[in-house]
């Protein structure tokens, strides 16, 4: 997807309503549905030369982190070496340029929606979010691909899943995502 389109980037997203928010903000970029815990990861390109963004929503671990927060992973744990995530200080930059409140930290991919225990263990060890897809993308990737991944939070220490007011800040984080593509192809180009 690099010589044809001109688009240095993909983004990718578990589900169709998170690619829609993002979509509304890309020039060029493609944004493709990689499923819910990534199941469908083989439909990112398999060519190097273009850099991959994991975007959605996320679970904060640390209680600070208020949803509609955009945290921006500076690196992705979750099952094996963690990756590195070039670029995320700068991509963090123009996001709050934008008016976003924006975080940078590790992300961490989970199996399955993290309980209040589990959120304490990997905030201890110095994690910020939560999700169910990022580290799987990133292992599905060529080596050396730049990676970056982007959560809006909708959920946390002091705001659990399983609430009443989870739509609403749904409905919010939606919107939140939707002001990010222009940031993210501009992260893209200045990787080139």
């Amino acid at each position: 997807m690099t010589g044809d389109d001109g688009a240095g980037l993909v983004v990718c997203a578990a589900l169709r309503l998170e690619a829609r928010a993002v979509r509304r903000g890309l020039a060029r970029a493609p944004a493709v549905v990689v499923g819910y815990r990534a199941r469908h990861a083989a439909r990112l390109p398999d060519r190097t030369g273009v850099a991959v963004a994991v975007v959605g929503f996320g679970g904060a671990l640390d209680g600070r982190l208020s949803p509609g927060t955009v945290v921006v992973a500076d690196e992705i744990r979750g099952g094996g070496k963690p990756v590195p995530c070039p670029g995320a200080r700068p991509l963090a930059a123009d996001l709050a340029g934008g008016g976003l409140r924006v975080h940078v930290g590790p992300l961490v991919t989970a199996d399955r929606v993290v309980r209040e225990r589990e959120r304490h263990v990997w905030a201890a060890d110095g994690a910020c979010a939560v999700d169910m897809e990022s580290a799987r993308v990133a292992a599905a990737l060529p080596d050396g691909t730049p990676v970056a991944a982007l959560r809006v939070i909708v959920d946390g220490p002091h705001h659990p899943l399983l609430r009443p007011g989870t739509v609403t800040r749904g409905l919010a984080a939606w919107r939140v995502l939707a002001r990010t593509g222009p940031a993210l192809e501009r992260w893209a180009a200045g990787l080139a």
